[in-house]
């Protein structure tokens, strides 16, 4: 039978890393800071910063949650991040997408001050990764790394395939498993003969945004499967592909009249040997990662 890998352990041994961390700022009176940006009315997004926000509570990192109206320009957000890039008590800016659609979202994020673009989406911090030198990793593919590495996954010398290239988590994702010595290969939309690609994986990370994507006939027996994707299914025809007969999903689908699924059909992990489950799975990485960030953030603009 294989193997869940317990995110959600793995997320609350590095909050607890990083509290402590905190702690030993506090001794230098350094108290971390974080500026989360939500513009708009995307419910998805209220849910997810809140959470970050609550995160940096519990761990003792100042926090301040900008709310602009979705009416807001591109100049305005602009000056919110300049504003957000000169008080020394802020470390991190964090500008949660998607943005109100008159927005420049590229332009926003590059305006950034690269040593407190803490989601690690700055073209600087990209040419640092790629480069291996110190740099803020993007948090959802730093967070695959420290499943794998905490879960005592072997890494090095490994084959490593990346659905998706995305310059969010695919493409970062394939850059931090390179640096870990693995053997990579980036899937996409226009790869040929994926399957026999994806059957060589001994690592295969699924980052394409589709549900189900990745089915049995496309696993490597004994592989490790980390799904990043979350797609909500809403009908019954896509519910019985995926869960047919899960009685714990079924009362979720009655209850609700949705629910969740990655990139992996579940049928797929019978055939790993250990997998990320969807949901509780690289989603709690992401936000800890987001945390541990903010800390180093803070210690690499005072030097230390």
């Amino acid at each position: 039978m294989a193997r869940i890998l317990d995110c959600a352990a793995i997320a609350a041994v590095i909050k607890q890393e990083v509290a402590e961390e905190i702690r030993q700022l506090a001794a230098r009176d350094v108290r971390p800071g974080l500026a989360a940006v939500l513009a708009g009315n995307v419910a998805a997004s209220e849910i997810y910063v809140r959470s970050k926000v609550q995160t940096c509570a519990e761990l003792g990192i100042y926090s301040d949650l900008i709310t602009p109206p979705s009416s807001v320009t591109t100049e305005e957000m602009m000056d919110v991040v300049a504003a957000l890039n000169g008080r020394d008590d802020i470390d991190g800016i964090l500008v949660q997408l998607p943005l109100p659609p008159d927005v420049d979202s590229k332009a926003l994020l590059d305006a950034v001050a690269p040593e407190k673009d803490v989601d690690g989406f700055h073209p600087v911090n990209a040419g640092r990764l790629q480069a291996g030198r110190p740099a803020l990793a993007p948090c959802t593919p730093a967070g695959v790394i420290e499943i794998l590495k905490r879960s005592g996954i072997p890494i090095a010398g490994r084959h490593a395939v990346v659905l998706g290239r995305s310059d969010i988590v695919g493409k970062p994702a394939a850059m931090l498993l390179l640096h870990e010595n693995a053997t990579v290969t980036i899937c996409h939309s226009k790869t040929r003969d994926l399957e026999k690609i994806t059957r060589d994986a001994d690592i295969l990370v699924a980052a394409i945004g589709r549900a189900g994507f990745v089915t049995p006939e496309m696993v490597n027996p004994g592989a490790t499967l980390i799904d990043v994707g979350i797609n909500r299914i809403t009908t019954r025809e896509e519910f019985d592909r995926f869960f047919a007969g899960n009685e714990k999903r079924e009362a979720t689908f009655a209850k609700r009249g949705s629910t969740i699924v990655g990139d992996i059909d579940p049928k797929a992990f019978e055939v790993a040997g250990a997998y990320t489950p969807v949901p509780g799975g690289v989603g709690l990485l992401t936000i800890a990662m987001l945390m541990a960030n903010t800390v180093r953030a803070a210690r690499m603009r005072r030097g230390l």
